[in-house]
């Protein structure tokens, strides 16, 4: 049996929607696999309960037949479902590495980003690769066309999670259908200031390049508590706050010593509005890993 961890990610950084991702440091899920006559999948850890096991409805299970690798997938869930963390991607992006590896099949990592991101298109109903090319890869990813561009980076993050749900398809629908020439260019800014930040190892340009006034402003209204956790975590010293993903999860991004004093005025802040959350101190980190 051949077990892979892949991580957390967070997409669309605010300003980069579709198209930019990080991997995190922590949460994570863990992927076992051995080859068998047919594909079979268990599902333990958080949320797991809200998992199906049948291949065809799983991620892991489109990555094994996109492979032709047929084995007994056990998937051991860190990262919730419907988090806005990646939590199928994590499963699709360990699977692929892991299957790659058991059968020998040859592919290169960024090979393989296109293949998980099949498995993400059961959960989105479209293949993405905005959280599979960091589970995968690891650092900032920038998925564009059909070439993904990678660097690897360390900027501190604070990922919020709080105990409500609001589903992929449900953020989606709420993206507006059209912008303004000004709001172009001023997400075409925050996104190129982003990018720098993230090259040069810079929390302030990275928060910076957070601010979205298209997307992020439509999906913030589907999370209860979202402009005061927002709020809390920039008086706490973060440098930049927006949604991770699809959302409810909130994600902050601040130099590394303030991480501890971010992440308890996010959580108190949800706690003010009576909603439980979990706090991740994290970083950008590594992408999937053998173990």
């Amino acid at each position: 049996m051949l077990t892979v961890r892949a991580p957390a990610t967070s997409a669309n950084l605010g300003s980069g929607f579709d198209v930019f991702g990080v991997a995190l440091e922590r949460p994570a899920d863990v992927v076992r696999v051995a080859k068998a006559d047919r594909t079979t999948i268990e599902v333990t850890g958080t949320g797991s309960q809200y998992i199906p096991e049948d291949p065809e409805k799983n991620t892991v299970g489109a990555v094994a037949e996109a492979l032709d690798a047929p084995a007994h997938i056990e998937i051991d869930k860190g990262v919730r479902p419907a988090s806005g963390l990646g939590s199928s991607a994590a499963s699709a992006a360990a699977a692929a590495v892991a299957l790659n590896e058991l059968y020998g099949r040859g592919h290169t990592r960024e090979e393989l980003v296109p293949i998980a991101a099949e498995g993400e298109a059961v959960v989105s109903g479209t293949p993405h690769a905005d959280n599979v090319a960091p589970a995968i890869l690891g650092g900032f990813t920038v998925a564009a066309g059909e070439g993904v561009s990678q660097v690897d980076t360390a900027i501190p993050l604070v990922a919020c999670l709080p105990e409500i749900v609001v589903s992929t398809r449900d953020a989606r629908r709420v993206v507006p259908e059209g912008a303004t020439m000004e709001e172009l260019v001023e997400t075409v800014g925050a996104a190129a200031t982003l990018t720098i930040g993230m090259c040069r190892g810079d929390p302030e340009l990275v928060g910076t390049g957070m601010d979205d006034p298209v997307v992020t402003p439509a999906r913030a209204d589907l999370i209860d508590g979202y402009e005061e956790v927002r709020t809390a975590a920039l008086e706490a010293g973060a440098t930049g706050v927006t949604v991770s993903g699809a959302g409810p999860g909130v994600l902050a991004a601040c130099g590394a010593d303030d991480r501890r004093r971010i992440a308890s005025a996010m959580l108190d802040a949800f706690a003010a509005r009576g909603i439980d959350a979990r706090a991740y101190p994290t970083r950008v980190g590594r992408g999937a890993t053998i173990h």
